[in-house]
């Protein structure tokens, strides 16, 4: 398995803000993901409802807290 790509905070919010990239709570637990997500972030259950629909060139930012 190849590692993740690391992306700097700053980073991340340009891409989210520009539309070109998802934020993703990797939390599975919609508990914990309601306690801890980062505005406009996708639950994991959200995004993998819509994984079949997303676009191939879209970036997706997993993130843990």
């Amino acid at each position: 398995m190849t590692e993740p790509i690391r992306i700097s905070p700053e980073g991340a919010r340009q891409k989210i803000t520009s539309g070109s990239a998802l934020l993703v709570c990797a939390y599975d637990d919609e508990k914990k993901f309601n306690k801890v997500h980062l505005e406009g972030a996708l639950s994991l259950t959200q995004f993998k409802s819509k994984l079949s629909s997303l676009a191939k060139e879209k970036k997706i930012i997993f993130y843990c807290a």
